[in-house]
């Protein structure tokens, strides 16, 4: 069976037999079109083809066009344009610049007032990750995400969301990804690896609400979601559209973007969102196709500023209670800042987190990556990253166990896109990695270790 065979088969079966609708970019994110303008007396309708409505403008707007007007021909000169939302909902309740956006796609239906949408991407690898700790694999991943949205009133708006992942089919080691570490597979701790992710990414809802001109109150949450700390989830991001790894600083920014109970309250205005969450700290256990415990025992609070459609500035803060299985009764208190711009075919993420182990020591990463999509068919991606881990020997007897390292890791490539469809795209294309650390580490990684991995991604949607 081909590659594209096997991709087509996991997608269908991800995305689930839902006539849906979506727009979304690769990794999963959904793009959110311009609001249509808010008419009078009524406001306009919470959501146009799937993006997430922007608050009322301020101003008084022009009367409202159809979703056919603002996606196809302009009305005459003399009606001004819909003004174009700063910002667009990534993951969980997490933004990033409205200019993100692009192109749409997906499948989508109108039943009664209800709008359906699912998109989702299935992708295989092949990577051969260097030194005497890399490991060779083939695997695919996969993500699929179907949500239903609809107005409640004139001033209010509800979203139902699911996403799912076939992950767990690669096994509960996941794939080899040099220097990565987190989360546990048959009772030991992985390194050098990275986890599947779960059968149920999210199972949520949002309910939305304009309580004043210009601002929007809303409530998120559900047995599975991502509560308000850190950026979007790096497979959310369009800056990581064609990094087939995850990022090996993934346990500092993203390890809560699957949280089994979750709930969010916050509001929104044009340039600012102000959020606030309580969920449960610890990180998903290594049972992929099931649901863990929920609890509500931690808690984060996040800050969101939005110039511009350009750039999306947020930091963020929170409280973990016991977050790794393996560090016992260990909390943890995290921050994160990160700084997002897109513009053209241009996306860019610069972030930073540290986490203060309680009692422990504090860690720092940095990450930095960008995606530039030449035009239609080309795109040129990359990644750098900066950690300061502790974990890559877990065993209690290594000479090394607890000792905390700082490495260097840099990836560039490649990718190819072929339209199959209106709203699936086939990209061919293959990275290779580099690292820096010290040179304790010799012994066990190799003076110069390199890694290469080539994939082929199935989108459905962006």
């Amino acid at each position: 069976m081909t590659y594209r065979t096997t991709l087509a088969a996991l997608l269908a079966a991800t995305a689930l037999p839902v006539a849906a609708a979506a727009q979304t970019h690769d990794h999963g994110q959904h793009t959110m079109p311009a609001p249509t303008p808010t008419p009078a007396p009524a406001p306009a309708p919470a959501h146009e083809h799937g993006r997430h409505a922007e608050p009322t403008p301020t101003h008084t707007p022009a009367p409202a066009k159809t979703d056919h007007q603002h996606h196809g021909a302009h009305e005459a000169h003399d009606t001004p344009e819909a003004p174009k939302p700063n910002a667009q909902i990534a993951s969980g309740t997490a933004l990033l610049p409205a200019a993100e956006g692009g192109q749409h796609g997906g499948l989508h239906v109108m039943t009664g007032d209800w709008m359906l949408m699912a998109h989702g991407y299935a992708w295989g690898a092949v990577t051969s990750q260097g030194g005497p700790r890399g490991d060779d694999m083939a695997f695919v991943q996969s993500m699929g995400m179907v949500t239903a949205s609809r107005p409640l009133s004139d001033s209010a708006r509800i979203e139902l969301r699911g996403m799912f992942s076939l992950d767990p089919l690669m096994g509960r080691r996941g794939y080899p990804n040099l220097f990565a570490a987190g989360e546990t597979a048959n009772g030991r701790a992985l390194v050098d690896r990275q986890h599947p992710h779960d059968l149920f990414m999210e199972l949520a809802a949002r309910v939305e609400v304009d309580v004043a001109p210009g601002a929007t109150a809303f409530l998120y949450g559900g047995p599975v979601g991502e509560p308000a700390l850190g950026p979007p989830a790096f497979m959310h991001r369009r800056s990581a559209r064609y990094q087939t790894m995850s990022p090996i600083a993934h346990h500092w920014f993203d390890s809560t973007h699957i949280t089994y109970g979750v709930v969010t309250a916050g509001v929104r205005t044009r340039p600012v969102q102000l959020e606030a969450s309580v969920f449960k700290g610890r990180e998903p256990d290594e049972e992929r196709w099931g649901f863990d415990p929920i609890k509500l025992d931690s808690w984060s609070l996040r800050a969101t500023f939005t110039p511009s459609p350009n750039w999306a500035v947020q930091v963020s803060h929170g409280r973990l209670e016991s977050p790794e299985a393996l560090h016992g009764g260990n909390d943890e208190a995290r921050t994160t800042a990160s700084v997002h711009y897109a513009r053209g075919g241009l996306s860019a993420t610069l972030a930073w987190s540290a986490k203060n182990r309680i009692p422990g020591d504090t860690l720092s990463a940095w990450v930095a990556e960008a995606n530039w999509d030449v035009d239609a068919r080309h795109s040129l991606f990359g990644r750098a990253e900066l950690v300061r881990n502790d974990e890559l020997f877990p065993e209690h007897s290594h000479p090394l166990h607890d000792q905390p390292f700082r490495v260097a890791r840099f990836e560039g490539g490649y990718a190819y896109r072929i339209p199959l469809a209106d709203t699936v795209t086939l990209a061919l294309g293959g990275s290779v990695a580099a690292y820096a650390k010290p040179a304790a580490l010799d012994p066990y990684y190799g003076k110069s270790p390199v890694s290469g991995t080539a994939f082929a991604k199935l989108t459905l949607g962006d």
